[in-house]
């Protein structure tokens, strides 16, 4: 039974409900900016074959190569993004509901 206590003093915690909207609010932002990014290149390989497949200069290096390149980048990016903010933010209020709810 003590450990349902310790599970409800966590989730009628207000900072529990604010890092839970929080953390599922940019969740989904880095989301759907990760599903335009992605789904948008898969778009053009769909049905834009021949802007992908435009050369850059004299070599053999297409448009579709650095947009896919960028693709990859941009995952990188929102990734480390959400860790800085986890890392920062979230575990701030991970330690003081804790601290709350340890009392």
């Amino acid at each position: 039974m003590q450990q349902d206590d310790l599970i409800q003093r966590v989730i009628s915690n207000p900072q529990y409900q604010e890092l839970k909207r929080k953390r599922s609010s940019f969740g989904w932002t880095l989301t759907w900016a990760m599903m335009i990014v992605y789904y948008g290149f898969i778009l053009l390989v769909a049905f834009n074959k021949e802007f992908l497949s435009q050369k850059l200069g004299a070599g053999v290096m297409t448009v579709g190569i650095p947009l896919g390149f960028g693709v990859i980048v941009f995952t990188v990016i929102i990734t480390t993004i959400y860790v800085r903010r986890a890392n920062s933010e979230y575990d701030d209020l991970t330690a003081a509901i804790t601290k709350a709810v340890l009392k």
